[in-house]
């Protein structure tokens, strides 16, 4: 349960039709073995004791009387697993008879939970909880029960049965809002043509919904067949993605899936629910604290696995950026867009989002006045596909050489121009931001921003220098993701025989991301930003569990060690991770007045409703607890 990861499983018995006892004796195998994979909530079948498909059976005091009798024999067979199960029967309860899940922990019947929609012989669960004997216990009886474990309070469990999940409201609504991070489902739905599909679209969205983990328990091997089919379908899902699922029919014994209640928890926090703990009565259970092995969290977190998917997000992204401009420039009255073009990533990207919204309003492609300025770290290289980009897209091209201009300025200060320090490299970022104004001033343009979401979330902008503009297209576009959406318009561009557009492209994705201040070595970038800031693919790692999910820095690191092992060594993501979160609170002054620019995903830094953050925030407490971290992980 360290770091908040619990494994859960769905277990899927080979039962027997009104044969308790022997159901019994299956469950407690399934429940050590589910012990022994680490698992500590356990779900079985609807009616787990007795199948789903008993009918009349139910009412016969005979086969009560044996399910009351192997769920003893359940709890004794389990009492010496650190395992919460959910156990399937059929309950009498005040002379109704009930489909039941009996919750059991080390030996003991904590609480017996009805089901709420009514079918067949069963009645419908009573309104309120009360107090019952059952199995030789006394617990609660009713659907309003959280079972929270003493030691860890995120885990807190609530359990719906089978049909409940289709109700218009299901009950693990009210579960969570009551406090359930984590929902069970003891089902037996037959398999029927689509029905599968239904069931996994149904609980992947009641997991978003109720923002919680949720395990689906389909019954399965020896349901009567005598009119329906059940296929033992099982489901594990977080927050409205499936994580695990034993396809129907595939005769898993048990389904396991890592969920993470860290990330459930901040999930609510972002869209916070009706507090109605009051009325949810709290059974409390212990289990021991697990260092479990770390999941594999996806080293891009931005930019999807699939290909096909990938396509559509970088289109969805162009659309955006470039409607969101035409917009702007709708509204200000701007005759044109001036892009800083260096033959960079960013500026490329930029120059790419102007051009089309240049289009989208009808007005002529040399109305983006791409301008290159080149200063004292200017490459050939990039200055060249600078130009090359903007005449291949039909763009007008202007060079405003800034060398005089800045050692102008150095002689006006009295600095000195061999010494390279932030004041050398910060005139002739201001410099070119000046230009642009101008230039803009006079033709009554817009100045377009290049910067992206991961250089303003560690600060990597000359403050009012390239830091600031009228617009920034880019703000909300990370690295990692940025580099396919330039990808994305090569081939599009190549699609329709433009590859002139598609080479300079390709050339410019082939650059070392460097801001060119630094006078170059032999011709070649002498600056590169990665080798002074570190990788993007880490800090873009860094920033989305840290502001998109509200992670610990210590639980990034431990993350961020298993992803991308062995590539990098714990030594240099904790160096890494230490300059990410200082930069982050030590540079928000910048983001605080950071210009409009629209928002691309679910993360924004944006100050107007992205990430509202006071400039004068100390990182102490996240560094301490990060070089906790780093310490037990075997650092030095």
């Amino acid at each position: 349960m360290k770091d908040g990861f619990l494994i859960v499983g769905a277990l899927n018995p080979n039962a027997r039709v009104g044969d308790p006892a022997a159901n019994a004796r299956e469950l407690v195998s399934l429940a050590e073995r589910a012990a022994e994979q680490g698992i500590s909530v356990a779900v079985t079948p609807e009616l787990a004791l007795t199948t789903a498909t008993a009918g009349e059976l139910y009412r016969s005091s005979c086969l009560l009387s044996a399910s009351e009798t192997a769920l003893r024999e359940y709890l004794d067979g389990t009492a010496d697993l650190d395992l919460l199960s959910f156990v399937g029967l059929p309950v009498s309860v005040g002379g109704k008879l009930y489909n039941a899940a009996a919750v059991a922990f080390r030996g003991r019947l904590i609480g017996l939970v009805p089901k709420t929609v009514a079918g067949g012989v069963f009645a419908p669960a009573p309104d309120e909880n009360r107090v019952v004997s059952f199995a030789g216990e006394t617990c609660l009886f009713g659907t309003r029960q959280l079972f929270v474990c003493a030691g860890a309070p995120r885990v807190t469990v609530a359990c719906e049965i089978g049909d409940d999940l289709f109700a218009p409201v299901p009950p693990s609504v009210g579960h969570a809002a009551a406090g359930a991070t984590l929902i069970v489902n003891l089902a037996a739905d037959p398999e029927t043509v689509g029905r599968a599909a239904l069931r996994r679209s149904l609980v992947a969205v009641q997991s978003a919904k109720t923002v919680s983990a949720y395990v689906y328990a389909g019954a399965g091997k020896g349901e009567s067949g005598t009119d329906l089919v059940f296929s033992g379908h099982g489901l594990i899902a977080s927050a409205g993605k499936i994580v695990a699922e034993a396809e129907p029919f595939a005769d898993a014994p048990i389904l396991s899936a890592t969920v993470d209640l860290d990330l459930i928890l901040s999930e609510r926090r972002r869209a916070p629910s009706d507090d109605v703990y009051e009325i949810w009565d709290k059974v409390e259970f212990d289990l021991h604290e697990t260092a479990l092995p770390t999941p594999i969290y996806r080293r891009l977190p931005f930019v999807p696995d699939d290909p096909a998917e990938l396509a559509k997000r970088c289109e969805l992204i162009l659309n955006i950026q470039s409607r969101a401009l035409a917009a702007r420039m709708e509204r200000a009255y701007a005759k044109c867009a001036f892009v800083g073009v260096s033959g960079g990533l960013d500026s490329t990207l930029a120059l790419l989002v102007a051009v089309r919204a240049a289009d989208l309003q009808g007005l002529p492609r040399k109305s983006v006045r791409a301008v290159t300025m080149p200063g004292f770290g200017t490459t050939g290289r990039t200055r060249g596909n600078a130009e090359k980009l903007a005449d291949a897209l039909g763009a007008h091209f202007s060079e405003v050489d800034i060398k005089q201009s800045v050692a102008q300025h150095f002689a006006d200060i009295g600095h000195d121009p061999k010494n390279t320090n932030a004041v050398y490299e910060n005139a002739q970022a201001r410099e070119r931001t000046q230009v642009l104004m101008d230039l803009a001033n006079g033709e009554g343009g817009l100045v377009v921003g290049t910067g992206d979401l991961s250089e303003l979330s560690l600060g990597w902008a000359t403050y009012n220098g390239d830091h600031m503009s009228m617009y920034g297209v880019n703000a909300g576009v990370p690295k990692t993701l940025m580099r396919h959406l330039v990808a994305a318009v090569a081939n599009e561009y190549e699609a329709k025989g433009e590859k002139a557009v598609a080479d300079v492209l390709r050339d410019i994705l082939d650059t070392p991301v460097s801001p060119e201040l630094l006078p170059p070595e032999n011709g070649e970038i002498a600056q590169k930003t990665e080798g002074i800031v570190g990788p993007y693919e880490l800090h873009d790692f860094f920033l989305w569990y840290a502001v998109r999910y509200g992670f610990a820095p210590g639980k990034i690191l431990r993350l961020a060690v298993s992803a991308f092992s062995p590539d990098y060594p714990l030594d240099e993501i904790y160096r890494w991770e230490k300059t990410f979160f200082r930069r982050f609170f030590s540079q928000q002054f910048k983001r605080s007045c950071l210009a409009d620019g629209p928002k691309i995903g679910s993360l924004s830094l944006s100050p107007r409703g992205g990430y509202a953050m006071p400039s004068d925030a100390g990182s102490a407490a996240w560094i301490a607890d990060l070089d906790r971290r780093y310490a037990e992980l075997g650092g030095i």
